[in-house]
């Protein structure tokens, strides 16, 4: 699926997405990630949501943000929960969701101009 940008000139931003794919700034992209609106993480992470481990996790705490959108792939999974309960102390929000719904989520919160990350796991 294309998406649609509105005026986001300069930010990365969710171009397209698909089967075990993603597009940013309409460069394709098939392996973990994490996209911040002015840069991007390539080597963030081979995790699985099952395989995640608290380093995983420490890295996205790091990140000077304060949303996080957690895209598990082509459905919604949850990771443990013990590596969830850092963020609400740090006041940092986690939502986890699906890789569509987390690109999506991401653009919007973007060109709102919040600091936002979309850290995705393909399956």
């Amino acid at each position: 699926m294309k998406l649609h940008q509105s005026n986001t000139t300069g930010l990365n931003m969710f171009t397209a997405y698909g089967e075990g794919y993603v597009a940013v700034n309409h460069e394709k992209h098939q392996k973990n990630l994490i996209l911040l609106p002015e840069s991007i993480i390539l080597d963030w992470s081979t995790a699985t949501v099952s395989t995640l481990t608290e380093s995983d996790m420490q890295k996205l705490l790091g990140l000077g943000t304060e949303i996080i959108l957690l895209g598990t792939g082509e459905r919604l999974r949850f990771p443990v929960g013990a590596l969830l309960r850092p963020f609400a102390p740090a006041g940092i929000g986690l939502e986890v969701m699906d890789l569509q719904a987390a690109c999506r989520t991401f653009n919007i919160l973007a060109a709102e101009g919040r600091k936002v990350a979309a850290a995705l796991l393909f399956d």
